[in-house]
Formats: C-alpha cells, sequence, structure tokens
C-alpha cells in the first residue's frame, strides 16, 4: 500500500497535530490507520506531517542496522542519536564506525556529563548496587544525556526500532506516541523476527558482530550477557532486574 493510499483512511495527509496531543481516541484511530502501512509509508508519512527536527535513537543493537538503513534511505540527513555511555562493548564501537560509514549516517554522539572514571569515582560501580543503584546508574548515563540531546536538537519527532516482540514491556506499543509533547514513531514495532532478517538479507545488513555469541540484547558491557538455553532474552539484562534503561519512558 502507497503512503499516498494509505492516507485517505483518516485524511492523514492533513492530520490535525493539536489533537493528535491530547486526543487519545483520534490518536488511537490514526494509530489504527498506520497499523495497516508498510514500515516505510509510516516513515514517509511521518517525515512529511510530524513537525521536525526529526532524530532517529539507536543503540547499534542486534538488528539496528534495519532501522538505521530504513529511515537513512528516507531522511540521509537525518539525525542519529547514539547514546554512548563510555561502556560500551568494543564490538559496539566497531559496529558504529562499520554502519556510519556504509550508510553515511549522521552521526549525534551524546554522552553523560560525568565520565566513567568521575562516575565511578563519586558513586562506585552503580550497576552492582542493586535496583537502586541501576536506576540512578541509568538516569545519570543515559535518561539525563538523551533528554539534553532531544532538546539541543529541538527534535519534535523522536523515531526508534523497538518491537512489540522484544519484551513483555513492549507488547502494547503503538506505531505513534505523544511523550511530553514530542512524537515517537515506532515504523517497525510489529514486525516479526523473520521480517527483520529478510530485510537483513535483501538489503546485505549485517547483524551485530557480538549476535554470534548469543547476545540477543546488547547494551553495557556489565550489564549484558549471552541468552542461556530456554531463557527469556529479557533476563540477560540488568541482571534480570529489569528489562528497560528509562529511555522509553519518556
Amino acid at each position: 500500500m502507497s503512503a499516498l493510499r494509505a492516507t485517505s483512511q483518516l485524511h492523514l495527509g492533513a492530520v490535525d497535530l493539536q489533537q493528535l496531543r491530547g486526543d487519545n481516541a483520534y490518536l488511537s484511530e490514526v494509530n489504527a490507520t498506520l497499523a495497516t502501512w508498510t514500515a516505510q509509508a509510516r516513515v514517509q508519512w511521518a517525515l512529511e506531517h510530524l513537525p521536525a527536527q526529526h532524530a532517529l535513537s539507536s543503540s547499534f543493537g542486534a538488528q539496528a542496522a534495519v532501522s538505521l538503513h530504513l529511515l537513512s534511505s528516507a531522511a540521509p540527513t537525518l539525525p542519529v542519536i547514539l547514546l554512548d555511555t563510555g561502556y560500551l562493548f568494543p564490538e559496539t564501537y566497531q559496529f558504529v564506525e562499520q554502519l556510519s560509514f556504509r550508510l553515511k549516517l549522521n552521526l549525534k554522539r551524546v554522552t553523560a556529563q560525568l565520565s566513567p572514571q568521575e562516575l565511578e569515582l563519586k558513586h562506585g560501580k552503580l550497576w552492582q548496587q542493586g535496583l537502586a543503584g541501576l536506576e540512578q546508574y541509568n538516569q545519570i548515563v543515559k535518561v539525563e544525556p538523551f533528554q539534553r540531546a532531544l532538546k539541543e536538537l529541538n527534535c519534535a519527532t523522536w523515531f526508534a526500532g523497538l518491537r512489540r516482540s522484544q519484551a513483555s514491556t513492549r507488547a502494547q506499543l503503538p506505531v505513534l506516541e505523544v511523550r511530553a509533547g514530542r512524537f515517537k514513531v515506532l515504523p517497525i514495532v510489529d514486525w516479526t523476527d523473520r521480517e527483520i532478517f529478510l530485510y537483513l538479507k535483501r538489503y546485505d545488513l549485517p547483524y551485530h558482530p557480538l549476535w554470534d555469541q548469543g547476545y540477543l540484547s546488547i547494551g553495557d558491557v556489565h550489564t549484558s550477557r549471552p541468552v542461556g538455553a530456554d531463557e527469556d532474552a529479557a533476563n540477560t539484562r540488568f541482571f534480570g532486574l529489569k528489562r528497560e534503561c528509562g529511555l522509553h519512558q519518556l
């Protein structure tokens, strides 16, 4: 289905942005229409009808090449926000360089106000201090820097590569959300693992280097591990104490 044909269902070519921000029923109706579209059509519509500045966030995780290719193909100069905690795997930094070069990404690297050394000197190894420590760690090295990046970019529409099948915490996600007045678009939210695989194969795109070592969810070195036999992938992050780092609750 083309984006042009799809918009006729709700006349989304003239979507009421103010109503989207304040009327949950209207937002649900828009999402019902978006649910019938392809990921490419969703991206095209959002770029044309949701307010700029647009940006994509990426952790450069296992299957990140899909969203990076999808968005950079539609908008080559789109800012891509990478949250560099200073604790990423060496393989992740290699993956960042590989995809940035191949896709000619407009990469915006964001860091915490404290370096890893300063963080540990001031707070110790927060990730070893239970759930409360993890929450504080994520706030300092992830949530605050990311909020700062969105503000500095004057970002009004944020794309992300979340999928419902990744975790129970994501099972009910819609294509379009409104968070703190900002539009958040999840173009591949309903994609299956097979669709991800076929897209990567079609465009000859790589998985993260750690994928072959059993890492399905890849973040910082101290809070990520390979998945075990018959184990839920969600348990391989943050010692199974939590699934989300906080960015997607913004």
